[in-house]
């Protein structure tokens, strides 16, 4: 239903110059308007060395203003001579200027000035770029428009074996648009006269064109017409890789009916009455009267009105209105339909709208009669209101459709046989990037210009570019480029959305990689809508002093990105842009901003958006952007020093950035060699100018908490290595800050500064500082008690940062760390795993670490027995709960870690039962397999057979393990299948470890196992541990069940070697009776075991 409503753009024919047009003004104040501009024009000369310029701006001017002067043809004549074709902009204005004019003022050109105009668009559309054809096609429609009888001099040029109608209205032609204006022109040129005596004038011989042969037209070659031979190939079009159909020039002609609004008023989009704006060219709409037959075409309908009498009006003043009402209705209607199909995408089920993606957005070029999509009328739909809502709907598409289109790819060889859905996604998107593309060069509407770059960002930020054959996202870092000049400052701050979003997606990619990498050729890119002057020029941007080759050479095809072998020695050039934005001066020379205030920077939005850019650079791109840190540091000071605490805020976020950026550098499992690392050097020296310079007052700003938390931040993003060379007072500055931001009532002041502390506490320099690690550890305890579910999280995240640095320090630190401060952090510990699922996860990895630091002589203290009892408990009730399975996950965990203290009492104490209960329930019913295998782990870390405590716990958890090992692949969820091999490593690691600690009490227990089919389960899986088919070297999964079995990579042979001291072992127990037939069994399977591994 909605998609038959917005077809109501085709209920209404339109016709030239409807009621929408332009409406002469007589106003003296106008007409001495045109005569000032008029007579600037004309004292103009092609020497003039501002002359582009001045005539940017006295176009602009006539083209704004509404006159009713007829003087126009010495004008445009003089003015013609003035714009070489080599500045693209200035031809474009003119043939709009020559449209205007010729329609607004009903001017009946002499020859001269029709053999002028005719001769200078012709020239235009064989020189200039394809994106201004359609402007100039209208203009030389406009000139010939009933002078076909004085245009037989030009009929060679136009009409001829490579004329240039015939190119553009071949059938080869792939751009619609431009067939159906050439179409107009000749239609222009037969009005009034038919066709043959146009061209069969003295000594002009010209064919009839075959792509007319298709419609019938008897009235021009008889009844009797012979079948028409197969239409002469003509020379190749020009290539369309960037007009479309809606092009800035591409408008309706007027009627003598009230208007509505000029073209740049329209284009503004201020109130309703712009929805009558028409850019459907008449041929598209047909030309044959309702009423009269097929066979005869009627003339006045394309006749346009201010060159007809009276009687050949179509529409007299109140029909024209009516006209005008009619389509502007329709466009309402259309927008109210788009309204209602936005709301439908928003509340509906993403799964169930991805099934009607296909109705909304074509998986293939839009060519002859095209469906009704989102796309054809983001293309074809003359109101910008309407192509604004179709821009909006498109966006709430794929907003968030990154998963599904995860699905596209087109990397692999086509297939003959069948399409596959991936290929056909991946289909949609190019389309995506090809009709957005075209409506980015023709949208002339500021606002919906504005929001085709916000879609083309949802685009780039959702589509999965490593899995399509590269080169789309290389075709809009050309398209883009220029508008970063836009006078709008929206569409500006679009631009810089678009770009985040193009480093940001799947990066670094390496297409954006190569591109990142190009130099700066800003200057020979332009719009097709830039109608101004380019407001900044300066180094490293665009100056409006381009030369004609630079200007016509930025049109054709995009440039292949070069090497980065070739580009090694460029800046970057978004970089660049992004800092000039943020602290260089505009120069004001935009029409819309006027002149004078040199001095201003860019708009607030725009310096944020550039920020934001600079982040996501560094984030995903940082081996290309390392190179830059003094720039970056300059930056990021300077917005630290200005007012806007939004650009304190994010001037201090880019500071994060690039000091987590440094760290993984770093880190050991990066493996980054050193010679591609910042110098520490440098490091020290950045953070000691940054350390010494705003920062602090954003720290201390009490007025703007977000402002502090992200200084916070900040300073947690400073490299370990570097922070320990600092100078103690800087040092102590950090630490004595974070400590007393820990007390300010804000939350997330206070979150930031415990998690800046929580990293600080495991820096080397730190870790062992007794009165640093206390005092933290009292900022922690205390932020566990606060109301904030977000500073309680994030303290039981520092306290497991903390405890986790206890477990590696020396014996002297455990003997200077407080008895009772340690037992103050067990017992919150303890309370916060009663705390939410967030808090919970952390606190029971502290309890872990807690109980494996513990010493024997702490825990034989009476103060500890009972702590230690709630805390093992506590892990306990959350391993057995129904908590997320991160937390039950962590709760394992840290079980095994408390289970590696050899001074727990395992095998004595009353708790011990549950806890070894509780894992083993869960390794063999868990329906998270990760749970299974950290459960399992944690059964395999005793050390010592006593810590298992009797013969029937030790049966218990022999049974469920090998229970949990033969259901390892019974699951119902396919996402935890991929585990099942880890799962089973994990099992049997634990199975060899009960083996190796077995006593003679445990053999009967063992024998009833191993002796039936449940032991043929168990000798399969561990002859597979044993040859290291599972779990060793099979990839991730395999190496993370290597990590849970123990955190020992151990080899084949050394689990080989281990079997054969566990067999040795056993045969030297003495036993009698049913033991030793027992252990004999046992034996029997362990050499078993053995013979069959080193058979292979």
């Amino acid at each position: 239903m909605l998609l038959n409503l917005m077809k109501c753009q085709k209920a209404a024919p339109f016709t030239p110059m409807a009621g929408d047009g332009w409406r002469p003004d007589s106003s003296p104040e106008a007409e001495k308007q045109f005569s000032r501009c008029a007579a600037k024009l004309r004292a103009l000369r092609a020497d003039s060395g501002q002359l582009r310029e001045e005539l940017n701006l006295l176009f602009d001017q006539l083209l704004s203003e509404n006159y009713n002067k007829t003087d126009v043809c010495s004008l445009l004549r003089h003015v013609s001579s003035l714009v070489p074709l080599t500045q693209e902009h200035l031809v474009i204005k003119l043939c709009q200027l020559v449209h205007r004019l010729l329609n607004q003022l009903k001017v009946i050109m002499d020859q001269q000035t029709l053999d002028v105009l005719v001769t200078y668009t012709a020239s235009a559309l064989k020189v200039c770029s394809t994106w201004t054809h359609s402007d100039v096609l209208l203009a030389l429609s406009t000139a010939v428009y009933g002078n076909g009888a004085q245009c037989h001099r030009h009929l060679g040029d136009l009409l001829g074996e490579d004329g240039v109608l015939l190119q553009y209205s071949s059938l080869s032609q792939p751009n619609m648009e431009l067939r159906r204006v050439a179409l107009t022109c000749m239609t222009n040129i037969c009005l009034r006269r038919c066709f043959k005596s146009c061209c069969q004038a003295p000594g002009l011989s010209v064919d009839w064109p075959a792509v007319l042969y298709p419609a019938p037209l008897p009235q021009y070659e008889g009844l009797s017409a012979a079948k028409p031979a197969e239409p002469p190939k003509s020379s190749e079009p020009p290539k369309d890789t960037a007009v479309s159909g809606k092009s800035s020039g591409n408008k309706k002609k007027k009627s003598k009916g009230k208007g509505k609004k000029t073209k740049t008023e329209e284009s503004r989009g201020d109130d309703g009455e712009e929805e009558d704006r028409e850019t459907v060219p008449a041929l598209q709409r047909g030309g044959v009267r309702e009423g009269e037959t097929s066979t005869k075409i009627s003339a006045s309908f394309l006749y346009p009105s201010w060159k007809r009498n009276s009687s050949d009006s179509e529409f007299s003043d109140p029909e024209g209105n009516a006209q005008s009402k009619l389509r502007l209705n329709h466009a309402r209607v259309r927008q109210g339909a788009l309204h209602c199909l936005l709301a439908v995408v928003k509340a509906v089920e993403r799964r169930t709208l991805y099934g009607y993606w296909s109705s909304f957005i074509p998986d293939s070029p839009v060519g002859g009669p095209p469906p009704l999509t989102l796309l054809t009328i983001v293309l074809k739909d003359p109101s910008p209101k309407v192509r604004l809502c179709a821009l909006q709907v498109l966006c709430a598409m794929l907003d968030g459709s990154r998963q599904f289109l995860a699905m596209a790819e087109d990397t692999a060889s086509p297939r003959t046989s069948y399409t596959p859905f991936s290929f056909t996604l991946a289909t949609a998107v190019r389309e995506l990037h090809r009709s957005l593309s075209l409506a980015l060069l023709a949208e002339t509407s500021p606002q919906t210009l504005t929001q085709v770059i916000k879609c083309l960002a949802y685009l780039v930020a959702n589509a999965p570019y490593h899995r399509l054959r590269p080169g789309l996202l290389t075709q809009l870092w050309k398209h883009i480029r220029p508008y970063v000049r836009h006078r709008d400052v929206n569409v500006r701050v679009s631009v810089m959305t678009f770009y985040g979003a193009l480093v940001t997606t799947q990066a670094p990619l390496p297409e954006v990689q190569l591109l990142l990498r190009q130099p700066d050729d800003s200057g020979s890119s332009s719009t097709p809508q830039d109608s101004g002057l380019s407001w900044r020029q300066r180094d490293g941007m665009s100056s409006p002093s381009r030369t004609p080759s630079q200007r016509s050479s930025c049109t054709q095809s995009p440039r292949v990105p070069r090497t980065p072998q070739e580009g090694d020695g460029g800046q970057m050039w978004l970089l660049q842009l992004c800092v000039s934005l943020v602290t260089q001066p505009r120069e004001d020379q935009s029409d819309s901003e006027g002149a004078g205030g040199g001095t201003a920077l860019e708009p607030s939005p725009v310096r944020l958006e550039a920020l934001q850019v600079l982040s996501h650079l560094v984030r995903g791109y940082f081996s290309l952007t390392k190179v830059y840190l003094c720039e970056i540091g300059q930056v990021s000071a300077r917005c630290l020093g200005e007012s806007d605490p939004s650009l304190q805020l994010h001037g201090a976020k880019l500071l994060e950035e690039f000091g987590t950026g440094i760290i993984q550098q770093y880190r050991a499992e990066n493996n980054v060699p050193e010679t591609s690392r910042v110098p520490l050097k440098q490091v020290v020296q950045f953070w000691s100018e940054v350390l010494s310079g705003p920062l602090n007052g954003a720290l201390q700003n009490e007025q703007h908490p977000t402002l502090q938390a992200s200084a916070c931040d900040t300073l947690s993003s400073i490299l370990p290595q570097a922070f320990a060379q600092l100078p103690d007072k800087t040092q102590m500055m950090c630490i004595t800050v974070l400590l007393g931001l820990t007390y300010i009532e804000n939350y997330l002041v206070k979150t930031a500064a415990v998690r800046a502390l929580g990293i600080y506490v495991l820096f080397p320099c730190l870790r062992e500082d007794v009165m640093f690690v206390a005092d933290t550890a009292n900022t922690v305890l205390a932020a566990l008690d606060d109301r904030s579910t977000n500073v309680r999280a994030k303290a039981a995240w520092s306290l497991g940062n903390l405890t986790d640095t206890l477990i590696n320090i020396g014996v002297d630190f455990q003997e200077e760390f407080s008895d009772m401060l340690l037992l103050k952090m067990l017992q919150a510990a303890t309370r916060a795993a009663a705390d939410k699922d967030r808090v919970k996860s952390n606190a029971v990895r502290a309890l872990g670490n807690l109980l494996h630091f513990l010493r024997e002589s702490q825990m034989t203290r009476s103060a500890f027995q009972r702590p230690l009892e709630d805390a093992v408990r506590a892990l306990v009730k959350t391993v057995q709960s129904e908590a997320t399975m991160k937390v039950r996950w962590n709760a394992c965990y840290a079980l095994g870690n408390a289970f590696r203290n050899p001074a727990l009492p395992l095998g004595k104490s009353p708790w011990s039962h549950d806890a070894f209960a509780a894992l083993c329930h869960v390794v063999t019913s868990c329906k998270n397999f990760k749970v299974r295998i950290k459960s399992a782990a944690a059964l395999a870390v005793p050390a010592h057979r006593g810590c298992y405590g009797d013969t029937k716990r030790f049966s218990c958890v022999w049974q469920s393990l090998a229970t949990a090992l033969e259901n390892s692949e019974d699951t119902n969820d396919f996402l935890e299948y991929r585990y099942s091999a880890s799962l089973r490593h994990t099992l049997s690691h634990a199975l060899l470890h009960l083996l190796s600690v077995s006593q003679l009490q445990d053999m009967t227990a063992l024998r009833e196992s191993l002796d039936g089919e449940e032991g043929s389960s168990i000798r399969e899986h561990l002859i597979k541990c044993l040859r290291a088919e599972e779990g060793a070297g099979g990839g991730g999964e395999e190496a993370e069940g290597e990590k849970d079995a123990g955190g020992d990579s151990c080899h084949s042979q050394q689990r080989i070697g281990g079997l054969q001291q566990t067999l040795i072992r056993l045969k030297g127990l003495k036993a009698d009776g049913e033991e030793e037939r027992s252990k004999e069994m046992v034996v029997l399977f362990l050499e078993d075991l053995l013979k069959t591994c080193e058979e292979t």
